[in-house]
């Protein structure tokens, strides 16, 4: 481990398993494709990668392994109207209507709060068949797309039926009253299982506490209910 890390560790008085599953510690990541996933997830992940292939699928990553740092910019984005933040019917939604926390009830349900993404563990990833993205369009991660109908709704069927062949599964198959459905979002369940108990209230209050998110003190104020909410309400 560097420099970097070891001060930044002893900063943080948190575990090693719980900076990484916060996104402040990248020791158990390797490159992949232009992306980086966590080590033990390698073999499974190219064994998938080789058999969507097979089947007649371009298996590509959009997403992989998310900092802290990286989700904390997504989120700050969001909070202050930089960036688009959507409704389950693909609404925009009016930020400068809500509260504090209605903003960041909105922005959970498609935007993992920082310090609280699975994409920090490095064994989940937003994944798509690059070969059945239509020549002019450029992939949006909307539910749409992988349902009947959508241009990935093959590769949609594919994964339903191969994924737990490879250790992987979805956590987010269904909407069940926090984070939106994303069929596009898959997880090593093995590896995810192992970080999720690391990704604890505490560990993330810790990482929260010393960050400049935007929202932070209702965050805070509200972390235990979030937490049950949209953390660990996952497929399990």
């Amino acid at each position: 481990m560097n420099e970097f890390w070891s001060s930044f560790l002893a900063n943080y008085a948190l575990s090693t398993s719980a900076c990484i599953a916060c996104g402040v510690n990248e020791s158990a990541l390797v490159a992949f494709t232009k992306q980086y996933v966590h080590r033990h997830i390698v073999a499974d992940l190219s064994a998938l990668s080789s058999a969507a292939k097979a089947a007649g699928f371009d298996f590509a990553i959009a997403s992989a392994y998310r900092s802290f740092w990286r989700q904390k910019a997504i989120w700050n984005n969001k909070f202050h109207g930089h960036r688009a933040v959507y409704d389950q019917a693909q609404q925009q939604v009016d930020l400068s209507a809500l509260s504090e926390l209605e903003k960041v009830h909105a922005i959970m349900l498609f935007s993992a709060l920082p310090g609280g993404s699975r994409h920090h563990f490095g064994s989940d990833l937003d994944v798509y068949a690059r070969n059945l993205i239509p020549a002019g369009q450029r992939l949006q991660l909307e539910p749409w797309e992988y349902e009947a109908g959508g241009y990935l709704a093959e590769f949609n069927d594919w994964l339903n039926e191969h994924l737990a062949d490879f250790g992987f599964y979805r956590p987010y198959d269904r909407y069940r009253g926090g984070v939106a459905a994303e069929p596009w979002h898959i997880s090593h369940r093995a590896v995810a299982d192992s970080l999720a108990p690391e990704q604890s209230i505490a560990a993330i209050a810790t990482t929260l506490e010393r960050s400049d998110v935007a929202g932070k003190e209702t965050i805070l104020q509200h972390l235990p209910a979030l937490y049950e909410t949209y953390i660990v309400n996952v497929a399990t």
